[in-house]
């Protein structure tokens, strides 16, 4: 029963047709394990967990050892203090404003020490650089108060202090600046693009399967969010390590991975879930590689998705990767998106879903080749008196009987003492045209 399901949900994916019958299949039958070496192997984890080179959160797993010039840090001071983490962000923007209005706070305290302000403070007649400034407690508070425009009316510079209006500008100046920096960090800190970038969603496991008689390598995406991600782009790099002609090895070598950058297909309106396909062909890195080959390699892809927040306006970026282990081979994504009454609804419960289909194990070449070999049987079966039906499947790729075999030849045999006219009274038979005079088998 559950493999009439799988090949009920198999035939409505080939003729384009979202089965509504998938989301009413019954728990026990959706999941029901189908008993196949390919699962067995997959299912059953023959090698321990590699290291990632980017998490799937889109965190990248590399870290930076053994770096001299730590001063360029200190050049692009404003995106090293946005890109540390909250509790020290937090920690830096509380301690400079408390060493900023101690610093002032320090020096109108010396101020009025200098001119004796906090020994004759209570004499009459005595005009202090600061009313009621009498320790340095109240000269803090001052700086306080100048700095953060409170001005609670109690203590006020007078006009016969020319040092002290000089330093009420120089703290009033600087502590705009410090007031722009700080604020201006914790700002782009909060609205920070990699923020959007947690409703972005990437499907959980990669799947290889047959698209249009071509092999295709495929996973899905998906957006939470009702606003959207303006000019969406996707790309894919294959990351592993090779060895060059010359001996060289180049650990962690990158390699594109062609997702539509021709057609133009890379370019996304992603306001449902999509299946981003890259075509295995002759210039794919997987064109030779055959499901057994394909167990042995080991790899990680990393995919890319970016666009522009559409609330904002600042450019979003979200990141996954699937390792080697995580591509499965002969499976297809199950459909999640279904049309109601006036809208059309996306079933986010089966986005990660997977589903087995019949594909060849073969490697895509294997099966390109195969394939171009198929549509001449059509054209030989006509010159036959008593038509055969050929059953060349493509998917048998491990199979190495040539289709044109001897079936043919006893053909050509059999119609050798036949005339032109028998021939094409078969083609009139079948409401075709008759066969050109030209026309070689």
């Amino acid at each position: 029963m559950a493999g009439d399901s799988r090949v009920l949900m198999d035939h409505n994916m080939e003729i384009g047709v979202t089965p509504a019958q998938v989301k009413k299949l019954p728990k026990h039958l959706r999941d029901a394990p189908i008993t196949t070496e390919r699962t067995h192997l997959i299912s059953d984890p023959a090698r321990k967990p590699r290291q990632r080179y980017v998490q799937k959160d889109g965190k990248c797993n590399v870290h930076h050892g053994n770096v001299q010039e730590t001063y360029r840090y200190f050049s692009d001071l404003f995106t090293t203090l946005v890109d540390l983490r909250w509790r020290l962000s937090f920690f830096i923007f509380t301690l400079v404003y408390i060493v900023n209005w101690l610093f002032f706070g320090f020096l109108w305290w010396l101020i009025a020490l200098i001119r004796g302000d906090l020994l004759h403070a209570d004499e009459e007649g005595w005009t202090p650089c600061v009313e009621n400034l009498n320790s340095f407690v109240s000269a803090f508070l001052f700086s306080i108060e100048t700095e953060t425009t409170i001005g609670y009316g109690y203590r006020v510079i007078t006009e016969k202090c020319p040092e002290g209006i000089i330093l009420l500008l120089v703290q009033a100046i600087l502590g705009s600046i410090v007031n722009a920096m700080m604020v201006g960090c914790m700002f782009v800190k909060i609205s920070q693009p990699k923020n959007r970038a947690e409703t972005l969603m990437f499907s959980h496991k990669a799947v290889i399967a047959v698209r249009d008689n071509k092999m295709c390598l495929m996973f899905r995406v998906g957006d939470l969010r009702n606003s959207h991600i303006v000019e969406a782009s996707i790309r894919a790099k294959l990351i592993r390590s090779q060895q060059t002609k010359e001996g060289e090895f180049i650990p962690l070598n990158q390699t594109d991975i062609n997702i539509g950058f021709d057609t133009g297909d890379d370019r996304l309106f992603l306001v449902s879930p999509l299946i981003i396909s890259h075509e295995i062909n002759e210039k794919s890195p997987f064109w030779q590689m055959s499901f057994t080959q394909m167990e042995k390699e080991e790899f990680e892809i990393v995919v890319i998705l970016e666009g522009m927040v559409e609330a904002t306006g600042m450019t979003c970026q979200a990141r996954s990767s699937y390792l080697d282990t995580e591509v499965l081979w002969g499976y297809r994504f199950t459909p999640v998106l279904s049309l109601e009454k006036g809208f059309y609804e996306v079933d986010y419960n089966n986005f990660h879903d997977v589903y087995e289909t019949n594909t060849p194990t073969c490697s895509a070449k294997e099966l390109a080749a195969k394939l171009r070999v198929e549509p001449l049987l059509p054209q030989l079966s006509l010159l036959s008196p008593e038509p055969k039906i050929h059953t060349f499947d493509p998917l048998d790729c491990l199979s190495n009987q040539d289709p044109l075999s001897q079936d043919e030849d006893k053909d050509v045999e059999r119609n050798s003492g036949a005339d032109r006219g028998e021939t094409n009274g078969l083609a009139a038979a079948r409401d075709e045209p008759p066969l050109a005079d030209g026309l070689s088998g």
